[in-house]
């Protein structure tokens, strides 16, 4: 399914728990592909290999793929036991190839409060080798997301991760950027070259979440470059405030506005930032 030329992913699990309501949530918006992270109350990695079989033929039969694992690996302190985490990412990559999917998000490892990151570069160019020699010849596209506290929080380290490791590309993540009061179009400046997809999330300067283009991320821009790259895949990661058991306090047919962008459910949140996102490429 292609919308504007583009082909629309998700984590879905923000618009339901269960892999059925997931998959109604895509089908609703016209969202091909699933960026699979949390599935029927389970992360990505704790599947079993059974389950991400009956998950990708459920998928399939609703004319749906898995685009990508939106796995939680290299989320864990830099001080942490790596030998373990080693062991997930391992079997991860096996789980991969029983959802037939060409890539998996990774991170950096979060560095303490306050230290310099440039003390831990080491160790973290040593633990993403070995994640890279891992899956070496699997097939499976490493991808890094620049998130707030690891290594790779600014542009100029996610620079320094992708110059370093080719077999990495970056998964560029708006919202994250201005999180870590990074200026967007210059981290895109930066490695866009490097860029494999895009994670659609924006942002106040304070940091809220809001639906795409409504923040100062510079997403129009950015698509609009993207899309010039010949690049094509958007992960939708709404993110967006959820006043859960609002409707339960309202009389039917009437809608409160909780803040600026909060929603009743995580439906109406997955479906607005769905919505925001078909406006912004309708206006490129």
């Amino acid at each position: 399914m292609m919308k504007n030329n583009f082909i629309y992913c998700a984590f879905a699990d923000e618009a339901g728990n269960s892999l059925s309501e997931q998959i109604s949530a895509m089908l609703e918006n016209g969202i091909s592909g699933l960026e699979i992270r949390g599935i029927n109350g389970k992360n990505v990695t704790a599947l079993t290999e059974k389950e991400a079989v009956e998950i990708n033929s459920r998928l399939k039969d609703s004319g749906l793929f898995v685009w990508s694992i939106g796995s939680p690996l290299g989320k864990i302190n830099i001080t942490d036991d790596f030998n373990s985490h080693l062991e997930v990412f391992k079997r991860t990559l096996e789980l991969s190839h029983f959802m037939e999917c060409s890539h998996m998000r990774i991170f950096s490892f979060f560095i303490p409060d306050g230290d310099d990151p440039s003390v831990y570069r080491d160790e973290v160019m040593e633990r993403l080798s070995l994640f890279c020699e891992a899956s070496e010849g699997s097939g499976i596209l490493l991808c890094h997301e620049n998130e707030k506290a690891i290594y790779g929080d600014t542009a100029e380290r996610c620079l320094d991760i992708l110059q370093n490791f080719p077999q990495i590309r970056s998964v560029f993540d708006p919202a994250n950027f201005i999180q870590c009061k990074v200026d967007t179009l210059k981290a895109w400046d930066l490695i866009s070259g490097y860029t494999e997809y895009l994670h659609i999330k924006d942002a106040l300067s304070d940091g809220s979440v809001v639906p795409p283009g409504c923040g100062t991320g510079n997403l129009k821009k950015i698509i609009s470059d993207y899309r010039n790259m010949g690049k094509n895949v958007l992960t939708i990661e709404p993110h967006l405030s959820v006043f859960e058991g609002l409707s339960s306090l309202e009389r039917e047919g009437d809608k409160s506005i909780i803040g600026n962008y909060a929603y009743s459910s995580k439906t109406e949140a997955f479906n607005a930032a769905v919505s925001a996102l078909n406006q912004l490429i309708d206006g490129l």
